[in-house]
């Protein structure tokens, strides 16, 4: 099976877009007035935002919300809101508030060729570290889920823009399922039907790039794909259906594909900003010396602040292919055995 492959889809009809569609639960959680605008503006309408968990709400119990959540999962089944789409993909352009168009199609991925872990040698890979302690009430969710709305971002190298851009350039030969400004100042999204034709072009492109992923890093274990946001959501589809597996004993069961949207990285809206880490109620002097054990002449540059003085500090390239990499592991053995959070 294609680590990547079209996926069936349901597309609500004669509801308000502008309030079923919500930003990912994982954001704002440290401001829950924004949960409460978004509430109010929703009400009793249809809409993602009672399907999701926002993370703002973890801190209390949420049993009652989760049953809620898959309660209302059946209910827009059995009241037949939605126009199903079998065998397809979507491709999607969101604009942006500064009018910038991020472009990306949703298919789904097989879990099989996904790891979460740090040494992990699978075609699709995490980019940051996954936190486990996220994963449990996000998988009481999953696990008896009738649909999923996941909002998971793969990242693909694509340098000769085959994938996503050539089904950018015949997109008004598709057809149109939505087109809808969002809520919060989220900007406008709009999605195209990909099936027949064009979406076995996308497959013959998806070939050439896998091809030329794997020859340009022969001998070696080559990335395919990496999750650029919402590798929570994937870890916990990984866990929902390695549980299924080994209570079943088999591999053909749905739960071992979740839905992505698929962008690619060479696009000239990608944008990736600084990720800082602020280390509180921690010796200062004895944290530096043992950073600066990490230093070299060449190495991944990063900026320091303490105290009010700000210093540049290169760290060891051997430790880790990217700077936030190198320094989050630093860090997590330094507080493991020191005073800090």
């Amino acid at each position: 099976m294609a680590v990547f492959q079209r996926g069936n889809f349901f597309i609500p009809r004669n509801v308000e877009l502008k309030k079923w569609s919500v930003i990912a639960c994982d954001q704002f959680t440290s401001q829950p007035e924004y949960w409460h605008v978004v509430e109010n503006l929703v009400g009793d309408a249809p809409s993602t935002l009672h399907l999701t968990l926002p993370e703002v709400y973890l801190n209390g119990d949420y049993t009652d919300r989760i049953q809620k959540i898959n309660a209302n999962m059946q209910n827009y089944l059995q009241q037949g809101i939605f126009t199903e789409y079998k065998g397809v993909y979507i491709y999607v352009e969101r604009t942006l508030q500064n009018g910038k168009i991020r472009k990306g199609i949703i298919g789904c991925v097989d879990l099989e060729e996904y790891d979460y872990t740090q040494n992990a040698k699978s075609l699709i890979r995490a980019t940051e570290q996954t936190v486990l302690e996220r994963i449990p009430p996000r998988q009481k969710i999953r696990e008896r889920a009738t649909l999923e709305t996941s909002h998971i971002l793969l990242l693909c190298n694509d340098g000769k823009k085959r994938l996503i851009e050539k089904i950018a350039d015949c997109k008004n030969s598709l057809p149109l399922i939505y087109d809808f400004d969002l809520m919060q100042c989220g900007g406008h999204i709009t999605g195209w039907l990909v099936q027949g034709d064009d979406a076995q072009n996308f497959e013959k492109y998806l070939l050439e790039y896998t091809k030329d992923i794997k020859e340009k890093y022969v001998g070696s274990e080559p990335m395919l794909f990496a999750v650029g946001d919402g590798n929570h959501s994937l870890c916990t589809a990984k866990f929902c259906y390695e549980a299924e597996k080994a209570a079943t004993g088999r591999t053909d069961l749905p739960s071992r594909y979740a839905m992505v949207e698929l962008q690619n990285l060479q696009d000239e809206v990608q944008q990736f900003e600084p990720i800082h880490r602020v280390v509180t109620d921690v010796d200062v002097q004895k944290l530096w010396q043992e950073l600066q054990k990490l230093a070299t002449a060449d190495g991944h540059k990063i900026e320091c602040v303490t105290n009010g003085q700000q210093s540049t500090l290169c760290l060891d390239k051997n430790k880790g292919e990217l700077a936030v990499a190198v320094l989050q592991e630093f860090l997590d053995k330094y507080l493991a055995g020191n005073k800090g959070k």
